[in-house]
């Protein structure tokens, strides 16, 4: 009974707020609309209403896909430290980590479901006797498996989390804390298989390459946190989250290591290319200069670059570290610049050009960008109602937690497992 009203209590609070928070969803419901709409007309018209062609066969939906990959993974910036090594102030605020990693999952689907022209035919990709799954032999059901497992782990560490906080009891260290260290190698794994899948494709040497699952984890820790600095400093202000500079300086530090990390990964991958200039440096070539007329890429490749570099800068120096004008400078940079890295910097060199030499210069069309815009709508809505809730049920701090024998009836410990489950379910 007491879940239930956890449940009716939740939808209370989605349901209520200010002008500004109705204003918001209501923005939101409106490219939500927009998107079912291009949709709608997608299914109708099939594929042909994209750019996409039988030369670069994925695009905007995929490259968007592969981005939120990273941005979910990105939340063991914060379980790391905060659960791992117990540092407070990241301890406080790790639970929005975990639920924009929920988000990000589930606008990761949805760019799935909407790059598939047969989405009625995805039970086939469930376990038998339902479909067939492949599993181990396909690299698809590995994603499949590695990404719904995050994303139910996640949901359940967040519902679990929120029902103790609704009913003001300590939750149960040694049940959850098992839970909060698993999701740390699933986090990893969810982009090291989505770099794999692009690794694996032999005929594509552009991908072939093993230092792509690295630069996949050393970009996603970069531009997770970017949209969470900017997000924690929105929320201190309009929720009841308690989160300090100090939370904010650490996270900005970390960021700076694996800004690092990926802008070497990049120089030592171009290094490779252009230095042995065999026939596969082409791709490189077409990302950074073009080939004849074919320019298409070269201003959002060396914008990527130029756009993380500056961020690295503005992170790895203290003094404008430590300064939110210039912080919030550099995460607008650095999100940009990972978005096109591994966006359409990623995809078309991968593709094109093809085998026979042919250049096709893909740019996504209205109805990619309104189908696009529809899935990201979405995910920013479920954030923001789960953020809402969250606020609300933070009747006591969150990083409190109690070893198993402070918890004072086992039956509650019992009652909210299976409330967690349900959910899941």
């Amino acid at each position: 009974m007491r879940f239930l009203r956890f449940v009716l209590e939740s939808i209370h609070v989605a349901t209520h707020g200010s002008k500004a928070y109705f204003a918001w969803v209501g923005f939101l419901l409106l490219l939500m609309a927009l998107g079912a709409y291009g949709y709608w007309s997608q299914i109708q018209n099939g594929l042909s209403q994209t750019n996409m062609r039988d030369p670069v066969s994925w695009g905007f939906y995929i490259g968007n896909f592969t981005f939120l990959v990273g941005v979910a993974a990105a939340s063991v910036m914060l379980v790391i430290p905060a659960y791992v090594y117990n540092w407070k102030p990241i301890k406080e605020i790790a639970i929005l980590g975990e639920l924009l990693a929920v988000a990000a999952i589930i606008m990761c689907i949805g760019f799935v479901v909407v790059d598939v022209g047969r989405p009625d035919r995805l039970w086939h990709t469930l376990p038998s006797p339902f479909g067939e799954l492949n599993f181990p032999r396909s690299l698809l059901s590995w994603d499949i498996l590695v990404l719904n497992s995050y994303l139910f782990l996640n949901l359940f560490i967040v519902t679990y989390l929120l029902y103790y906080s609704y009913i003001k009891k300590p939750y149960n260290k040694s049940f959850v804390y098992p839970l909060l260290w698993l999701s740390i190698p699933v986090a990893v794994s969810i982009h090291t298989v989505t770099a794999f899948l692009y690794a694996g494709v032999a005929a594509r040497p552009f991908w072939n390459a093993s230092i792509l699952a690295p630069r996949f984890l050393a970009s996603a820790f970069c531009s997770g946190p970017a949209i969470l600095l900017i997000l924690f400093q929105v929320l201190r202000k309009t929720t009841k989250f308690h989160i300090t500079d100090e939370a904010i300086q650490k996270i900005a530090e970390l960021m700076a290591y694996a800004m690092a990390l990926n802008l070497f990964l990049l120089a030592a991958e171009v290094f490779r290319e252009f230095y042995s200039d065999t026939e596969h440096v082409m791709y490189s070539k077409y990302l950074f200069f073009g080939l004849g007329e074919h320019r298409a890429l070269v201003v959002y490749a060396w914008s990527s670059v130029v756009f993380s570099a500056i961020a690295f800068l503005l992170f790895l120096i203290s003094k404008t570290r430590k300064n939110f004008v210039t912080l919030n400078i550099g995460c607008v940079l650095i999100y940009i610049g990972v978005y096109i890295e591994k966006g359409l910097a990623l995809i078309i060199p991968g593709l094109t050009p093809g085998t026979l030499g042919e250049v096709y210069e893909y740019v996504p069309s209205a109805t990619e960008i309104m189908v696009s815009a529809g899935v990201f709508s979405l995910g920013f809505l479920l954030f923001t109602i789960m953020v809402k809730i969250a606020s609300s049920f933070m009747n006591y701090d969150l990083a409190h937690a109690a070893e198993p024998e402070a918890v004072e009836d086992d039956s509650d410990a019992e009652e909210a497992v299976e409330a967690a489950g349900a959910v899941k379910a």
